[in-house]
């Protein structure tokens, strides 16, 4: 990853997250108060909508994109068996995120290729949150 995650990092400011949950026992709520926190702009994506750390959550990755504008980055919480089927759908989005960033333990060779061969970064079996920790010497859990 090196240069590449610290550039996109440092670029994007709003972060979609599909698979946010509003426990805030799961891994998504705290990787994404971290963020929110950090101060990037964070749009949950959860399928019963609601609020989610005091953000509307939106019900599907074409009813973030379609309400909301500049989404700079995609971070997923989805098993490895939906990545294709991700991936497919960002493609057809009203407009492209610069990065699709998907978690710990995830992976697709399917989608890596699929979003890469379109011009978006792609990122798999990362948390960004410790990725954001280690890039910016931020120890504080």
């Amino acid at each position: 990853m090196q240069t590449k995650d610290k550039e996109i990092l440092q670029s994007s400011k709003k972060i979609a997250i599909l698979g946010l949950s509003p426990d805030i026992q799961k891994a998504s709520n705290k990787v994404a108060k971290y963020l929110q926190d950090k101060g990037y702009v964070i749009l949950p994506i959860y399928p019963k909508g609601g609020e989610i750390l005091g953000v509307k959550a939106y019900t599907s990755l074409q009813d973030a994109f379609k309400q909301e504008a500049d989404i700079d980055l995609l971070n997923v919480f989805r098993k490895s068996e939906a990545l294709l089927e991700v991936a497919q759908e960002v493609l057809s989005l009203p407009y492209l995120p610069k990065c699709v960033w998907v978690q710990l333990g995830l992976s697709s060779k399917e989608a890596k290729s699929l979003l890469e061969n379109a011009g978006i970064v792609y990122f798999e079996n990362a948390c960004i949150k410790i990725e954001h920790q280690r890039i910016f010497n931020d120890s504080h859990l």
